[in-house]
């Protein structure tokens, strides 16, 4: 039997080791890499519904991703509903996110303008909706259909989200707010409710933060998205992006959810290592 003060000295170096293996994961998870549960469908058939994804956080550090890269972001807002959708592991992980993302959740779309593009989604040659950025159909985009919702539809949709979210904590000027929209159009009403919140507390002890409002504070939108002759047009501000999925009929995204701020990305999805018989690298075009 090994004596009492190396029984204490291994425990003690077993200790170190594991507190060692503790920060290094810490920091690996902070800086270089995470993974991503994938509940829904907007990206298929690129990526499917629960997909989990191998994030790589150090690309988007060193450069600018480009048009057509498809990118994991927070979301711009407290998704309350999402929330209930994660797992305890994701849960868990999301821990150690910075404390401003606390409620957001992590998206993957592809990126499909930055600061300066101004897109719009409309009729191609081949007689479907397609998106044009600076006035043509970008180099991989040639087959991509996009429905022209939300924002592309109505150019007022963002100024309603900000409107909501100063209202949310007020349960009945909330109330009264939705149901006058609802009077005037019940799918916009539902839209905002969606997307700012209910009447009701928020779960999981956080705060509801007026994230529309703070976002585009300084922002005048009727610049970024705006009527012309040929439809509405979206121009990207300075410090946004604009994302959408590849499958546009079942895709909640920038035309729903408006620009995405640049410090809300994460990084880039490079394997999917669930389920095991999809293991492989994630096509990024």
């Amino acid at each position: 039997m090994a004596p009492k003060r190396s029984l204490k000295k291994e425990a003690i170096e077993w200790g170190k080791a594991l507190l060692y293996a503790i920060v290094a994961a810490t920091i690996i998870r902070l800086f270089v890499f995470e993974t991503m549960l994938v509940p829904t469908g907007s990206m298929i058939p690129t990526i499917n519904i629960g997909d989990r994804l191998f994030i790589e956080k150090i690309t988007y550090t060193a450069r600018e991703p480009e048009i057509g890269d498809i990118v994991v972001f927070w979301s711009p807002f407290i998704d309350e509903r999402a929330q209930t959708m994660l797992r305890w592991f994701d849960k868990f992980m999301d821990l150690f996110a910075p404390a401003k993302f606390k409620g957001h959740v992590k998206y993957v779309k592809r990126l499909v303008g930055k600061a300066g593009d101004v897109l719009q989604i409309k009729l191609g040659e081949d007689g479907n909706y397609h998106l044009f950025v600076n006035g043509k159909i970008p180099d991989g985009f040639e087959k991509r259909v996009y429905a022209p919702e939300g924002i592309f539809e109505n150019p007022d949709l963002l100024k309603l989200f900000i409107e909501a979210s100063r209202l949310r904590e007020k349960t009945t000027e909330y109330r009264a707010f939705l149901q006058n929209l609802a009077r005037q159009n019940s799918y916009t009403a539902n839209l905002v409710f969606s997307v700012v919140g209910g009447m009701y507390p928020v779960p999981l002890g956080i705060p509801f933060d007026k994230t529309y409002d703070e976002i585009y504070r300084d922002i005048d939108l009727s610049k970024y998205v705006r009527k012309t002759s040929n439809g509405i047009e979206v121009e990207v501000p300075q410090g946004f992006y604009f994302m959408m999925g590849d499958n546009s009929k079942d895709s909640f995204d920038s035309r729903y959810f408006g620009f995405v701020p640049v410090d809300h990305l994460i990084g880039r999805p490079i394997l999917r290592i669930w389920p095991l018989k999809n293991f492989g690298p994630v096509q990024g075009r």
